[in-house]
């Protein structure tokens, strides 16, 4: 036993993550204290919405089917057993097993709804139907209850029985049809995008039911959509169609509003500039040195800039390879230019600004530290401080069905 701890240690000194300020469980905000919530999601979406509650101070109690949760079989990469895309939605949770096709184990998940505020679903509506775990089953046992259903394509309409992942949605949503370089083919996120702003919505949804509760008493039923949180995420380029009637098409992120607002090559890395007014304009100009071009009234608004947009980029792009990436940066922070890194992720996670600010970091665990992505909320200046690792699968069953 000593030589396997002593094993994972010498292994987790390799990791990346040994580079993260560690952190120990603590009381972090207590905004939602004593509010409930049983989460039978599973995957990303519905556990990333009850992390985010948990991390305003609900309590979330996860409820898993045998074989747990399907993001548990998600990998590899995996961390002393767990997986890391497991980790990374499920901290402040704690963990029973049931099977709810059983009777006996049926009726614990409805005592423990009774108990609830909030119960959280990630199932199409005619499984919760045919396990008889829709907002009836629930609303039954508590008629206050906040039920949250996050599926594909929501609880109505043609499709609302259709399976869905992320990358569907995102297909739906046209986001990949926007995403890629001119002339190549359509690419998903680098992100489970879909999942995330889903997630993000449901729990935001339900801290506004909650607050709605406080006043009336009443229960809601909050139907969020994979689909439609990720096409909401399109508004500004579908609205500009519905207006103009043009088309957006990929073009590598050169095609903004704004005429100057892409990604550059210098010297050696590259980064993104966007010179989104006329103040920004000229200063960017002054800083590289040729104050004639920020007064030339071919380019004096951003609608003349745009019809001359590719001469403009020539120009900047020129300029910008005559210096490595970070001689630029220094000047344009300097000159209040709006400039960035185009950071590879393990660029990302050794910011030390980042860190500092909480968004990356190691959560002391009982047997080696787990890597997390911080809340990036800070309110009266803290930022979130986690209470509890991400369970292992049934690691309270006992506490909670004695």
């Amino acid at each position: 036993m000593i030589q396997q701890s002593m094993e994972r240690s010498e292994s987790t000194e390799r990791l990346p993550l040994r580079h993260l300020p560690t952190v120990e469980p603590g009381e972090g905000f207590k905004l939602l204290s004593g509010v409930k919530v049983l989460d039978l999601t599973t995957s990303i979406a519905g556990p990333y919405a009850t992390m985010l509650l948990s991390d305003f101070g609900a309590d979330v109690l996860k409820i898993e089917k045998p074989d747990g949760d399907d993001a548990r079989a998600w990998g590899p990469p995996f961390l002393n057993g767990e997986s890391l895309w497991f980790t990374a939605v499920n901290r402040n949770k704690k963990s029973i097993v049931l099977d709810v096709t059983d009777a006996a184990d049926r009726d614990t998940l409805l005592e423990l709804a009774r108990q609830a505020d909030v119960v959280v679903t990630n199932q199409p509506p005619t499984v919760q139907k045919k396990l008889g775990l829709g907002h009836d089953a629930f609303s039954a046992v508590r008629p206050d209850i906040i039920f949250v259903s996050i599926s594909g394509f929501g609880l109505s309409g043609d499709r609302a029985d259709l399976t869905c992942y992320d990358l569907i949605a995102e297909g739906y949503s046209g986001i990949m049809d926007l995403t890629g370089e001119l002339g190549g083919a359509p690419q998903k996120l680098g992100a489970p995008a879909a999942d995330m702003l889903a997630g993000q919505d449901a729990a935001m949804a339900t801290m506004a039911a909650l607050f709605d509760r406080q006043r009336g008493g009443k229960g809601r039923v909050i139907d969020v959509s994979l689909v439609e949180s990720m096409t909401r995420f399109l508004s500004c380029r579908i609205s500009t169609y519905l207006g103009s009637g043009e088309v957006p098409t990929r073009s590598g992120g050169t095609d903004s509003v704004i005429a100057v607002y892409q990604s550059f090559e210098t010297s050696d890395l590259p980064m993104t500039l966007g010179l989104g007014n006329n103040a920004i304009w000229r200063r960017f100009w002054q800083a590289v040195g040729d104050t004639d071009i920020a007064e030339m009234p071919e380019y004096a608004t951003n609608v003349l800039r745009r019809e001359r947009r590719q001469e403009i980029v020539e120009r900047i792009q020129a300029i910008l390879l005559t210096r490595p990436r970070d001689y630029w940066l220094e000047r344009f922070a300097t000159a209040r230019v709006p400039a960035g890194p185009i950071n590879t992720i393990d660029a990302l996670a050794e910011d030390r600004a980042l860190q500092r600010r909480g968004l990356f970091f190691a959560l002391a665990g009982e047997e080696t530290p787990v890597p997390q992505i911080g809340l990036g909320i800070h309110i009266d200046g803290a930022a979130s401080r986690p209470r509890s690792a991400p369970p292992r699968l049934g690691q309270h069953q006992s506490e909670i069905c004695r």
